[in-house]
């Protein structure tokens, strides 16, 4: 089976690119295995001080898989469950990585790849970036992201967007704090390997201490996070199998208007 990722190594910066590009880097199963592999490596491997996450080709990461998609819209609420709560996994790996972590937002970032974004300890994007966490759309919700979404943004600017499903811009994105810092395309590399060299000066345990000091001050820690993705995980398995959630994945799978639309 082909890898569904990029990586390269150099001066102990991890690369590690969402090599789907045909799809717009989509997540599905394997996807999400191979990048929470590749992270919990990373995590034990003393030689990596930072890790880089972005994605090849136009886009960063466009969420789920169509097919993916299909395949969990027939599967059963227990199958759903545990498909999300690997999903879980992946976003808790990467948000508690003992190493520094930066991404690379070189397009457009909808649904997990927005979570994957707000997991990130900096996200620099390119200024033609665009952004949704439009799951509503479909009659579903953010649930395993979440956490990690609102801690970004804040909980007056996630409940509009978990709301209306609506996209939005680069500069949106870092007027809300989804992203730090929006740049040119061509300034894109020059604007990550300049957070690699401030990243570069600081102490590898005091670096590591003080990412845990500031999610535990916040009233987050791995444990908790593990708590609350079980719950997130349950939520958006019942909503997948419920009337709602079929007739809305349905509609998006045939390319049609979901009911709720066509009744107002």
């Amino acid at each position: 089976m082909a890898s569904t990722l990029a990586m390269s190594r150099q001066d102990g910066v991890l690369r590690v690119a969402l090599d789907r590009a045909q799809v717009h880097n989509a997540f599905d199963d394997a996807l999400i295995a191979e990048l929470t592999a590749a992270l919990a490596e990373a995590d034990r491997d003393a030689a990596v001080r930072a890790v880089v996450l972005t994605g090849n080709g136009a886009s960063f990461s466009a969420g789920a898989d169509l097919n993916w998609m299909r395949g969990m819209a027939r599967a059963s609420e227990d199958e759903n469950r545990v498909d999300s709560e690997r999903l879980a996994l992946l976003m808790r790996t990467l948000n508690f990585l003992s190493k520094p972590t930066v991404a690379r937002v070189n397009g457009a970032a909808y649904g997990g790849g927005v979570g994957l974004v707000a997991c990130c300890d900096i996200a620099i994007a390119a200024d033609h970036a665009r952004f949704g966490l439009t799951e509503v759309k479909l009659g579903l919700v953010p649930a395993v992201i979440s956490p990690y979404v609102i801690a970004a943004i804040g909980l007056r600017q996630a409940r509009r967007l978990f709301l209306t499903g609506e996209l939005f811009d680069a500069g949106t994105a870092a007027r809300i704090g989804l992203v730090h810092e929006i740049v040119a395309p061509d300034r894109l590399d020059s604007a990550v390997d300049a957070a690699l060299a401030l990243l570069a000066k600081g102490a590898p345990l005091a670096q590591h201490e003080a990412k845990r000091l500031a999610l535990r001050v916040a009233g987050t820690d791995r444990d908790r996070a593990e708590y609350l993705d079980r719950d997130n995980a349950a939520l958006i398995a019942r909503l997948r199998v419920g009337a709602e959630g079929q007739a809305g994945l349905g509609a998006f799978l045939d390319k049609q208007p979901p009911p709720w639309i066509r009744e107002t």
